[in-house]
């Protein structure tokens, strides 16, 4: 079976999301272009736009995740409603409180209204975080026919669910936010996305990650999106073991992307490690570039060790048991 068949239908709930989303992103596009409004140094539309499309991917693979588990489905629905639902909630606020209200969502605790809406989006992200977490040991204790399978949607819920706890560090407040707490004031943001640089500084097209400093949002970016890098990595193996034999065992297919897995994890830390250093992605020290290379090299070298003993390229009298 290949790996876009499924043993039972999409998840309805994160088809339903998928759907609006997606609808939604391109009412975001629009709103970019039609509303002037300015909200923490962009345009007030953008974090209706990049959470849209980013939830739309994710309700998506995880969707098709679902319908492969061969038990406890009926587990795998409930989570997958309450991530379905734990989304819409979120996706409800960040309208509500940046597009009609005009005021920001993340870190805001200037007044009881702003307070209260933060706290249930933080609700709402730890539901999404928990429900996902079921789904990923669900995976994990079913053994599925395809190891390659099995290690995609493993790796991938993994990397999501470190990419989603990565998040927690941008809470942690400044230390301008720390020092009026210590005086016994009540700041009225709390945390940051950037680390050495102001919040509303100059960021990249698009993602609106800083340039003049350090960015956490770029290591969550990488760790929850995983979840779709890492199946595609799959399908791309897939499709080459028609015309490369060595790739033809599904087991050598499985090492790739364990392989890939553990790189990946290696990268979110090393962006993670970049960020907290107060430095911008796009202005590597000379630190970050030899942990980057030192990924390159173990990545290459781990790679053509997997695929020199598959056992499509062993002799007869070579061939080895099967990997566990």
């Amino acid at each position: 079976m290949s790996l876009i068949e499924s043993r039972a239908g999409l998840h309805r709930p994160l088809v339903v999301v998928t759907a609006v989303m997606a609808v939604l992103a391109a009412v975001a596009v629009v709103g970019l272009f039609a509303d002037p409004r300015q909200l923490v140094g962009a345009p007030v539309w953008s974090k209706t736009a990049k959470f849209a499309v980013s939830i739309a991917l994710y309700t998506a693979t995880l969707s098709w995740m679902l319908s492969l588990l061969p038990r406890a489905r009926r587990w795998g629905w409930w989570m997958g409603t309450a991530v379905a639902a734990g989304l819409t909630v979120e996706m409800v606020l960040i309208i509500g409180q940046t597009i009609v209200r005009g005021r920001r969502l993340h870190f805001n605790f200037a007044t009881e209204a702003d307070r209260f809406i933060h706290n249930q989006m933080a609700t709402a992200v730890y539901l999404l975080w928990a429900a996902t977490l079921v789904v990923a040991l669900l995976l994990v204790w079913q053994r599925l026919a395809d190891p390659a399978r099995a290690a995609l949607m493993r790796a991938g819920l993994f990397l999501a669910l470190t990419g989603m706890a990565l998040g927690m560090l941008m809470f942690t407040p400044t230390p301008e936010q720390q020092a009026v707490i210590d005086a016994g004031g009540e700041p009225a943001v709390v945390g940051s996305h950037s680390v050495g640089a102001p919040e509303d500084g100059p960021g990249l097209p698009l993602t609106g990650w800083s340039v003049d400093g350090g960015d956490l949002r770029i290591a969550h970016f990488a760790g929850l999106h995983a979840l779709q890098l890492i199946p595609l990595l799959a399908f791309g193996l897939e499709a080459l073991s028609r015309r490369v034999p060595v790739l033809r065992p599904a087991v050598v297919r499985r090492r790739l992307i364990r392989i890939a897995a553990v790189e990946y994890l290696g990268l979110i830390v090393l962006l993670t490690w970049q960020a907290l250093r107060g430095q911008a992605l796009l202005r590597p020290d000379g630190a970050t570039l030899l942990a980057a290379a030192a990924l390159a090299v173990t990545a290459v070298a781990a790679a053509a060790a997997a695929v020199r003993t598959s056992p499509a390229r062993l002799e007869p009298g070579q061939q080895r048991g099967p990997a566990q």
